[in-house]
């Protein structure tokens, strides 16, 4: 909830008969919405002059599978921070690398097959890492249940010798 807070001069200035009035609003609650790179926020003419090339260019790179931005329930596009970056990749690769648009289709793929690889071995390592988690408290209970029937012993002085065994009456 948002705290009142004071409107107008000071806490009540001015009353007549010297009084105080605490005047306050309240604001207006907020939707909650949460902006991450990957929420679908642009249009076309906005994703087009973020990165910097024509409209046409953006539908080309879709329709070639280079860029897939999210589409409207009017099948209109819509562009995410993520997105943007990745035109801006795909026109650095074509313009300074000199790489086709197919040689950036399949780099796109291959850097995408390595993200999810490296998503599975960081899945794979947690997993490792809760097994040996498991393991080491069950090997730590089963310690703990262990009968202490050997017990070090000590001789009187430290040159003797003795060999002390104990049998338990039956």
């Amino acid at each position: 909830m948002i705290p009142d807070e004071p409107i107008g001069p000071g806490l009540g200035e001015g009353l007549p008969g010297g009084g105080t009035r605490r005047t306050t609003r309240r604001a207006a609650p907020q939707p909650q919405y949460v902006l991450t790179e990957e929420t679908p926020v642009y249009v076309i003419s906005v994703a087009a002059e973020l990165s910097g090339l024509h409209p046409q260019t953006l539908r080309q790179y879709d329709r070639l599978g280079l860029v897939c931005p999210d589409r409207t329930a009017g099948r209109g596009r819509r562009y995410s921070a993520r997105d943007i970056q990745q035109l801006r990749e795909v026109q650095r690769l074509s313009q300074d690398e000199g790489i086709n648009l197919a040689g950036i289709k399949r780099i796109i793929e291959l850097e995408n097959q390595v993200s999810a690889l490296q998503a599975r071995i960081g899945e794979l390592v947690d997993s490792l890492e809760g097994a040996a988690t498991a393991l080491q408290q069950r090997e730590a209970t089963i310690h703990a249940s262990y009968r202490r029937d050997l017990v070090p012993y000590q001789p009187p002085t430290p040159h003797s010798s003795a060999l002390v065994v104990w049998r338990p009456k039956r």
